[in-house]
């Protein structure tokens, strides 16, 4: 199955915004007239990540973007914190016309997603954290993402590529080839290289520090919240869920199995199903 063929049965296209002068690319697809939801992936990563998801969630108005400094979209040279990915997302609603959106954010989407409800709560309808980050600052998940994905773009051997992406990934197979191939591609483009210590710059721990995610800051999320969370999670166990499932006041909890760090990729016929549900009884 490729991303063509997932893709294949709606029509979609692939475009640029300007959102406030960052160049910023987005897939859309679905109904432009319904309800909009935002797909936001994860740290050095792309849209591609929820090619499996488009087709399922085309009853809606759809957006997948590259984030600030991610993919195709441009790349600011400064440090990135969670203002700078907040502000961009809210720069990218305002040029695609969008008041309200459905928030889905996997690992740092989830973390932008959630402080976008926290701040501004009148731009969101629901929100989705797929192993979500933010909450924790562990030193060693934090050199593990900073090491492979260095290593990563900065060699042109895309062995090391591969490593990257099937560290996320409970069956390694679910790190196609063809994802393989895209990611070493956005990875390997002019400046990507430079700009890699901003993109990750939430791996420093001071920096980290101040922009976590703490359960007083979650208790103040009001939108309606969805936390789905992979059992072989590599960058988060279990009990990080359930401590956020706690704060998040009427949150619901999903742990799936066998699966690892991008549940909307490995389970995603599971994870469909659950999304669809849950967007449902937000959208009322």
């Amino acid at each position: 199955m490729s991303i063509w063929t997932e893709l294949g049965p709606i029509t979609h296209r692939v475009e640029y915004l300007d959102a406030n002068g960052v160049r910023t690319r987005t897939l859309r697809a679905g109904d432009p007239e319904a309800q909009a939801v935002v797909f936001l992936h994860g740290t050095s990563g792309h849209l591609e990540a929820f090619a499996r998801n488009i087709a399922a969630h085309a009853a809606y108005d759809l957006h997948a973007i590259d984030m600030l400094g991610h993919g195709y979209t441009g790349r600011p040279d400064r440090p990135y914190e969670i203002a700078d990915y907040t502000g961009h997302l809210l720069d990218y609603l305002d040029a695609a016309g969008v008041e309200r959106a459905h928030i889905v954010g996997e690992s740092l989407g989830g973390w932008v997603g959630a402080r976008t409800a926290i701040e501004h709560p009148e731009r969101v309808i629901s929100l989705q954290l797929l192993c979500a980050g933010g909450t924790v600052a562990d030193p060693g998940v934090m050199e593990r993402i900073r090491t492979s994905t260095r290593q990563a773009v900065t060699s042109d051997d895309i062995g090391l590529t591969r490593k990257r992406l099937r560290l996320l990934m409970a069956d390694d197979r679910d790190a196609t080839e063809e994802l393989v191939e895209i990611r070493h591609a956005v990875y390997h483009q002019p400046g990507f290289v430079a700009n890699v210590d901003n993109l990750l710059s939430l791996q420093d721990m001071e920096r980290r520090r101040r922009n976590l995610l703490r359960p007083e800051h979650l208790a103040r999320i009001t939108r309606p919240t969805l936390i789905v969370w992979g059992r072989q999670n590599p960058f988060g166990d279990v009990p990080e869920a359930e401590a956020m499932h706690r704060a998040v006041p009427g949150s619901r909890l999903e742990l799936l199995d066998e699966c690892g760090h991008w549940p909307q990729h490995e389970q995603a016929a599971r994870y469909n199903a659950i999304s669809l549900a849950f967007l449902e009884g937000a959208a009322g």
